[in-house]
């Protein structure tokens, strides 16, 4: 029996889909993810050679890991999307992972800022059709009361696959320098991607809330997902929410490094364990954390998707900002432990009240507009405000002005923070307001909590009742079968 056969026919669920084959394609999502980021953050850990090699500025390298990564990055994901939300979101994965990779590749064979750029503008291409379809597949393999959990699970590949760069990076310069560290850490992915697009199947669209009607139905043009989304109040602050926590994420993620290599005169290879394993342990705990404490409490509240977040943003603001006044590097260390893990709480719930804002047909292009807007502020503009502001605090402050730069940036938690308890008034009504637009005759969520399907069945079994067909469900809320545009005229 082949793996394929194996993971797709144990106990099969009725839409054809094991258990078993679920969390096997979660799992495979997820090494695709850990190698998005180790493309992405391996420019980190290698750019004080690269700079002095290539001759550099801050500014330089804020731009490449920057503004002309996102604006690839960000704005191809959203037609990129909108082919998933119409075609098979596996083989875009699949082709994605390998142009990444070999992207990833051809960096070490920079030889001057213009064709580093260009390579990294390569990797942005590839990596933008990652997330949107990723998040599409994962909603229909995941029932709602279980999404947030597994879109943390998935969001794991961040702080992973941080790590594995900082490691893999951090020793590979050591011994072997940075082109090779680039070629190293590229190549693999290409076989990953051979991989994905044999053994990654595709669920029928609307699976995981028995809505599988869905699947006939025209995907929505893009401006109508974008107004969809718009018109909550709630995602309109989350989003903004998430882009500052990006800004100041993306901004210490590629200047970590370079303050303790300037400051504290780390090597590469010994600040890769620190680092690797910051990302990694601590980061990956927040992720799971986020996602599970998320699915726990918002059984009750759906404001606790909101909550948490924001609890993750403002805590541990102080605790960082000594990390970078401390003149110790292990107390530095030490001290931001708590801020790696909380600030990571925010993923799984972002991801997953974005998904259970808009219908079926639009979940791609939905994930792709919230990383649109995180990344256009986050990635675009957090290392290059902080590389400019270093050149800047340069000839008053000399070598220390890359400490006060990141020291400045922190209040991007703090405003973050802000925006996610606004959000949180209103994902309760938005939630609502979704789940009638889309048919739902099911309580408010601000009103009702429902029981579990299965509990429901039981108990109608025991009672030696006929059990009626199930209701399809939208983060937990009953749903009647989504009318079509044309049906609902018809009807007015």
């Amino acid at each position: 029996m082949s793996v394929r056969e194996a993971v797709g026919t144990a106990a099969p669920s009725k839409e054809g889909f094991s258990e078993g084959y679920k969390w096997f394609a979660l799992g495979l999502l997820l090494l695709v993810y850990i190698f998005n980021f180790i493309d992405r953050q391996i420019l980190a850990i290698l750019q004080e050679g690269i700079k002095e090699d290539l001759g550099l500025s801050d500014t330089q390298l804020g731009l490449i890991g920057g503004i002309a990564f996102a604006m690839f990055y960000a704005t191809l994901g959203i037609p990129i999307a909108r082919l998933a939300d119409k075609t098979r979101r596996t083989w875009i994965i699949a082709v994605s992972l390998a142009v990444w990779s070999a992207m990833t590749a051809l960096c070490g064979a920079a030889v001057n800022f213009a064709t580093l750029a260009l390579a990294r503008i390569g990797v942005a291409v590839g990596e933008a059709g990652c997330s949107p379809p990723a998040h599409s597949l994962i909603s229909d393999y995941f029932k709602p009361e279980q999404r947030a959990t597994a879109l943390g699970i998935y969001a794991l590949g961040i702080p992973i696959g941080v790590m594995i760069g900082y490691l893999a990076g951090g020793w590979i310069n050591e011994f072997f320098g940075w082109r090779n560290a680039f070629l190293a850490v590229g190549l693999p992915g290409v076989a990953l991607a051979v991989v994905v697009f044999l053994f990654l199947r595709e669920p029928p669209r609307g699976m995981a809330e028995q809505r599988t009607g869905a699947e006939e139905k025209e995907a929505p043009p893009i401006p109508e997902v974008f107004a969809s989304l718009w018109c909550s109040k709630s995602f309109r602050h989350l989003s903004l929410a998430a882009a500052l926590h990006a800004f100041l994420g993306y901004g210490l993620g590629q200047w970590l490094p370079s303050f303790f290599i300037r400051i504290h005169g780390m090597s590469t290879g010994e600040l890769s364990i620190y680092l690797g394993l910051m990302a990694g342990l601590a980061g990956g705990l927040g992720t799971f954390l986020g996602g599970y404490l998320s699915d726990r409490y918002g059984k009750n509240d759906k404001r606790w998707y909101m909550w948490i977040p924001a609890i993750g943003m403002l805590a541990p603001a102080p605790l960082i900002a000594f990390a970078f006044l401390v003149n110790n590097p292990y107390v530095a260390f030490a001290l931001y432990v708590l801020p790696a893990i909380m600030g990571s709480f925010y993923l799984g719930p972002t991801f997953s009240m974005t998904q259970g804002l808009v219908d079926i047909r639009m979940r791609a292009v939905a994930a792709s507009i919230l990383l649109f807007i995180l990344n256009l502020i986050g990635l675009g503009m957090g290392p290059l405000f902080v590389g400019m502001l270093s050149d800047l605090l340069e000839p008053s402050f000399g070598i220390q002005s890359l400490r006060y730069a990141l020291l400045i940036v922190i209040l991007a938690n703090v405003w973050s923070a802000i925006h996610y308890f606004i959000a949180a008034r209103t994902i309760r009504e938005d939630l609502d307001r979704v789940a009638k637009e889309t048919g739902s005759d099911a309580p408010p969520v601000s009103e009702d909590i429902p029981r579990p399907a299965e509990h429901l069945a039981s108990e109608s079994a025991a009672a030696g009742g006929e059990s009626k067909p199930e209701a399809p469900q939208i983060d937990g809320e009953a749903q009647a079968p989504i009318k079509s545009p044309s049906e609902m005229d018809k009807k007015e």
